[in-house]
């Protein structure tokens, strides 16, 4: 790294109120209108050409959720705040505020604010990612073969 690029890199970024940092935009979750997700916005915290990971920030509002989709890369996720459900491969977990989840390659996955608060987490992934795939008809009928994650699916989660 030379002292030009060095000098680009925003080294602080002070927090501001309800889960925001100063410099960081809040975007959309997704651009793809092919996943079905409701209630979810997303922020890039960091991302630099020198690290191969990209660390985000997810909101989910009350009784929203991220889409059902797999990847090629793996995920490691913290819950930053509030508490919910998801869904890792066939298992469904509650989670609250510092649990860790873990997301192996080609698993599905899934988070639900479920508890009526929103559900905040910290998402750490591979820079340069692949496109997520969406279940087909047939992985849904997999996985709705439990009856966990079929109440899961149906956004009525229990443990």
């Amino acid at each position: 790294m030379d002292e030009t690029t060095a000098h680009k890199r925003t080294i602080h970024r002070c927090a501001e109120a309800h889960c925001s940092w100063e410099g960081v935009e809040r975007r959309p979750y997704k651009e793809d209108d092919r996943a079905l997700f409701r209630a979810v916005s997303r922020q890039v915290l960091f991302s630099d050409p020198d690290m191969a990971g990209e660390w985000r920030y997810f909101e989910v509002a009350p009784h929203g959720f991220t889409s059902l989709e797999r990847h090629q890369h793996m995920h490691a996720v913290m819950i930053f705040r509030g508490r919910g459900h998801c869904l890792v491969g066939h298992e469904v977990k509650a989670v609250e505020t510092h649990d860790l989840i873990t997301v192996p390659p080609w698993t599905w996955h899934q988070f639900r604010a479920t508890a009526g608060e929103a559900l905040g987490f910290l998402c750490l992934v591979d820079a340069q990612r692949d496109r997520p795939q969406l279940p087909s008809e047939d992985d849904l009928a997999d996985l709705a073969a439990d009856p966990k994650v079929a109440a899961f699916l149906r956004g009525q989660p229990y443990s």
